[in-house]
């Protein structure tokens, strides 16, 4: 069964353009228009993922994003007409797993849909029974767990698999493009923001735990040895 992708947006020929080229790589598409009816579509059906405008008439994409974060990890792609930061931080923060902005070509749409279902896919595969301890911070990969001093921290889908990734590979350091291309699945230029923001909400979660986190300034990011 494919796929279905729901896209929230009031613009129709938005709607209508996504459809085409998701429906042309395989994906089934729903649409709502309304943020309140776009909330209990996601919650009662379940969509594999969601790409969600901001700009929403009654209920709008930020609050549709905090209420979905709420009860479910599903994925979700933010729209945003304006190429101001804080619009993305601010999805970002809400547990967006990413976002592009309006007007936007509808091939790179495609590649970031499939890059995060690529990497669900891979994570839902992951082996039952393995551990991986770095000092006092234990992650649990097939449960999707952290704990840090034996204390339990709820993080969302991309903060775990970026800090997965570290650390996987303490002591190496990725740019900030590497790290959107093995954790976020593609590689656009313009995009690292989004990396910053990810790191910034596991240093603030995960504030107890050694190793930490460290900046290489001018390069990107690093799981302390």
């Amino acid at each position: 069964m494919a796929d279905t992708i729901l896209i929230v947006d009031d613009e129709q020929h938005i709607i209508d353009l996504a459809r085409m080229y998701l429906e042309l790589e395989g994906f089934s598409i729903a649409s709502s228009t309304d943020g309140a009816e776009a909330l209990k579509r996601i919650l009662g059906e379940h969509p594999a993922l969601v790409v969600l405008d901001l700009m929403l008439p009654g209920l709008d994409g930020w609050e549709v994003c905090r209420r979905v974060r709420a009860e479910s990890d599903v994925p979700i792609i933010m729209l945003t007409a304006r190429s101001d930061d804080i619009d993305r931080i601010v999805g970002l923060e809400l547990g967006a797993d990413d976002y592009l902005t309006k007007p936007f070509n509808p091939r790179e749409l495609v590649a970031r849909v499939k890059a995060i279902l690529r990497r669900s896919a891979r994570r839902d595969k992951a082996p039952a029974g393995s551990m991986l301890k770095l000092g006092n911070l234990i992650i649990y990969p097939e449960r999707r767990q952290v704990a840090v001093e034996g204390e339990t921290v709820e993080l969302r889908v991309k903060e775990f698999d970026l800090l997965q990734t570290l650390a996987e590979n303490r002591g190496v350091v990725f740019t900030r493009e590497r790290l959107l291309n093995v954790v976020w699945g593609y590689d656009f230029a313009g995009e690292t923001r989004t990396v910053d923001v990810h790191v910034a909400h596991l240093r603030h979660k995960l504030r107890a735990m050694t190793p930490v986190i460290e900046t290489v300034w001018g390069v990107g990011y690093r799981l302390d040895v």
